[in-house]
């Protein structure tokens, strides 16, 4: 039984949030990869609502030795990363007790050279706290983006990881 629970532990359960348009299905995909590029079993599923017209978008990334479901369960994700200020209070049941709320308000406003690269540096926030190789992180961007995005989005997940690193992360 305590061998079950140990492995229970290794399973890490990450909700991104945010509106169709901003990047959530794209930020899952890369963290998902980067996941499966370290080795690990890699769970995802989406609920795209509305997005075609700006509407919530929610994606659960769950990852560790063996995943069963793809379904982070309501009130036990580690990490809440969210791209849209109004999706905070929707999601924050879905955030377990003590675990890491990352929100768009951790990026000053003008910090990045691109607006439409915060999915990445919200990324780059989470891999502060998410014990993956940075060749893994590195290599998923590269395969999800196009080369002319390559550097804009590789400084916002520099950015992100920084300002994790300062502490600013928790809204």
């Amino acid at each position: 039984m305590r061998h079950r629970g140990r492995a229970m532990k290794t399973i890490t359960n990450v909700v991104l949030a945010g509106l169709g348009g901003q990047g959530v299905i794209k930020a899952s995909d890369i963290l998902a990869d980067a996941a499966l590029r370290a080795g690990l079993d890699v769970k995802k599923a989406e609920v795209h609502g509305m997005s075609q017209r700006g509407g919530s978008v929610t994606s659960d990334v769950r990852f560790g030795g063996r995943v069963l479901s793809p379904m982070v369960p309501r009130g036990e994700a580690d990490f809440l990363v969210v791209l849209a200020p109004s999706e905070v209070a929707v999601t924050l049941p879905l955030l377990r007790t003590g675990g890491v709320l990352l929100s768009p308000d951790l990026v000053p406003d003008g910090a990045l050279p691109n607006k439409r690269s915060l999915n990445v540096a919200l990324l780059g926030a989470l891999s502060h706290y998410i014990d993956l190789p940075s060749e893994a992180w590195l290599d998923a961007m590269k395969a999800a983006l196009p080369e002319r995005l390559q550097a804009v989005n590789e400084k916002a997940f520099a950015l992100g990881r920084k300002l994790a690193a300062e502490g600013v992360t928790i809204s």
